[in-house]
């Protein structure tokens, strides 16, 4: 299980958040292009976790935090328009151990000032908002973290995993097919009076409910693969028919 912050703007924040990891038994903590790190006010805050800060990972991209991991629950502030299943972090966390007895998972953090984009949000299968006060929302980094370790130590007391009876596709594997996707939609002009950008995550959020597993990816690039096969052939047929009546029109002129 591992947690991943986005963007962090304050290297204190990431000592922090690795406090709060620790106090609750997480170990794994994955870093996109933070703005310092490593960094002294980091060690600072980490008040003795910094085995936690000398493990972190650092990545460039979304992708790359979340490589290998079936299950990403990203964190959000604001209760926006998104294509997302939301829900509380004690309604999320047991689903989150569940699928954490079977493959990689990983908690998903956003900037301090503006949080997770859309696109962030949009790699995850389930989105939580923690309760707060409506007239003061704002809650710090370090602190969003420590709520969810404790309720994710909440709901391990006396957990007993369930047998799974499926593994669900990487975030890779699911990225792979997406990119497909869309490849496709737009070869054989599905876009044309929709809205890319929202299909693709009203595309998302169904697949996020269907967790489909890898042979079943596969099936689905198949037929992605036979629907541009047989696109292009209805192309070069449509470019011979009309090749062929110009060439009659052609012979018809000559003849008059």
């Amino acid at each position: 299980m591992r947690v991943v912050l986005s963007h962090t703007s304050h290297p204190g924040n990431i000592g922090a958040a690795a406090r709060a990891m620790k106090t609750m038994g997480l170990r794994h903590l994955h870093l996109i292009n933070p703005y310092r790190f490593p960094d002294p006010q980091a060690t600072a805050m980490a008040a003795g976790a910094d085995d936690i800060l000398e493990n972190a990972v650092v990545c460039s991209s979304i992708d790359e935090a979340l490589h290998g991991v079936a299950f990403t629950v990203a964190m959000t502030a604001r209760l926006r328009d998104i294509s997302i299943e939301v829900k509380t972090p004690r309604e999320a966390m047991p689903e989150l151990l569940q699928q954490a007895s079977a493959q990689p998972v990983a908690l998903l953090f956003g900037t301090e000032m503006s949080g997770l984009t859309n696109e962030e949000m949009g790699k995850a299968q389930v989105l939580v908002n923690i309760p707060t006060d409506p007239d003061f929302s704002s809650l710090n980094l370090a602190a969003a973290v420590q709520v969810m370790a404790y309720e994710l130590n909440v709901a391990a007391q006396g957990f007993v995993p369930k047998v799974a009876e499926a593994r669900p596709a990487s975030h890779e594997q699911m990225e792979g097919y997406y990119a497909h996707l869309e490849k496709v939609l737009f070869e054989i002009g599905f876009f044309t009076t929709q809205n890319p950008a929202r299909m693709m995550q009203r595309l998302r959020r169904l697949y996020a409910r269907a967790r489909p597993e890898p042979d079943e990816i596969n099936i689905l690039r198949g037929m992605l693969s036979v629907t541009t096969e047989y696109n292009a052939r209805l192309k070069t047929r449509y470019q011979q028919e009309h090749q062929d009546s110009l060439n009659i029109h052609a012979n018809n002129q000559q003849n008059v």
